[in-house]
This record gives structure tokens, C-alpha cells and sequence, in this order.
């Protein structure tokens, strides 16, 4: 990991972009509204710290670890955030939309009111993540572990849930409209109120 001190960060953050930041130490940094678009960030550490607002539209975060990270209403469209760590991260009204997610960890993650349309969430770990009101339309979600997360008032429009767990998921409200859940975990999720219609679910529910 390279270490920076503050004046680093600073001076680096107004260079122009984008910047390659492969295995930075930016743990428990003020990145608030930093504009770190198609930045190279790779195998980065950013955890435990504020991007509240943040730019990284495009950027690359592959395997970066983001525990804990604050991306409150961050802007992350297109990003890469393939097999990346964002263990109980904040990403309330977060937009990563067309996001790339394959892999990421996301257990006991905040993603209330996020937006995550067309998404590529394969064999993603959501276990316990808050998922409410969040906009997941025609996302994928192929194996992706879904248990015990919260998903009511969730957008799922056409979303692809082909083996995905779903095991005691709160999936109230929800709207799962053309979603495919084929072979998936339904065991003790709560479907109240959701609506199917023309959702392919597995044939014991």
C-alpha cells in the first residue's frame, strides 16, 4: 500500500484525471464530494472513509476495500466493483446504475433508495443488506446471496435472481415484474404483497 499525507492527498486529488491509484491507503480519509472519476483504484484501501457525494463514475475499484466506506448519494455509474469489500458500507441514494458488482461483498451494506439498474451483481454477497426502495430493474443477480436482506418497496423489474438465495429475505411490496427466480431460495422470504406478475418462481412456491 503507498501512504499519503493529507497535503499528498490534496495535491493528488487536483491533478488531472484519471489518476492511478492502484493499492493506495486511503483509509479513513475526508474524500467528501472528490472527484475520482475513471480513477484507477484498484486493490485500493479506502475503508472507514467519507465519500459522501463522491465522483467515481467509471472508475476502476476491482478488489478494492471499501469496509464501512460512507458513499452517501456517492456517484458511481459504470464503475467497476468487481469482487470489491463494501462490508456494512453507507450507499444510501448511492447511483450505480450499470455498476459492475460480480463477486462484491456486500454483507449488512446500506443500499436504501440506491439506484442499481442493469446492474452485473452475479454471485454477489448481499447478506443482510438493507435493499429498501432501492431501484434493482433488469439487474443481474445470477447466485447472488440474498439472505435475510431487506427488500421491501424494491424495484426487481426483470431483474435475473436465476439461483440467487433469497432464504427469509423480506421481499414485501416488492415488485418483481418479469424477474426470474428460477431455482431460487424462496425458503422462508416473505412475499407479501409483491407483485408477480409474469415472474418465473420455482415450483414449489
Amino acid at each position: 500500500m503507498s501512504n499519503f499525507t493529507k497535503f499528498q492527498i490534496y495535491d493528488l486529488l487536483n491533478r488531472p484525471r484519471p489518476l492511478w491509484l492502484v493499492k493506495v491507503d486511503l483509509s479513513e480519509t475526508n474524500l467528501w464530494m472528490a472527484d475520482l472519476s475513471e480513477c484507477n483504484l484498484s486493490w485500493a484501501d479506502i475503508s472507514r472513509s467519507d465519500l459522501s457525494w463522491v465522483n467515481l463514475i467509471k472508475a476502476n475499484l476491482s478488489n478494492a476495500d471499501l469496509t464501512q466506506a460512507n458513499l452517501f448519494e456517492g456517484h458511481l455509474a459504470l464503475a467497476n466493483l468487481t469482487e470489491a469489500n463494501l462490508t456494512r458500507a453507507n450507499l444510501t441514494r448511492a447511483n450505480l446504475d450499470r455498476a459492475t458488482l460480480n463477486g462484491a461483498t456486500l454483507v449488512e451494506a446500506n443500499l436504501s433508495r440506491a439506484i442499481l439498474s442493469k446492474a452485473m451483481m452475479n454471485k454477489a454477497n448481499l447478506s443482510g443488506a438493507n435493499l429498501t426502495r432501492a431501484d434493482l430493474g433488469k439487474a443481474d443477480l445470477i447466485g447472488a446471496n440474498l439472505h435475510t436482506a431487506n427488500l421491501v418497496n424494491t424495484n426487481l423489474f426483470e431483474a435475473n435472481l436465476f439461483k440467487a438465495n433469497l432464504k427469509d429475505a423480506d421481499l414485501e411490496n416488492a415488485d418483481l415484474t418479469g424477474a426470474n427466480l428460477t431455482e431460487a431460495n424462496l425458503e422462508g422470504a416473505n412475499l407479501q404483497g409483491a407483485t408477480i406478475n409474469g415472474t418465473t418462481i420455482p415450483d414449489d412456491h
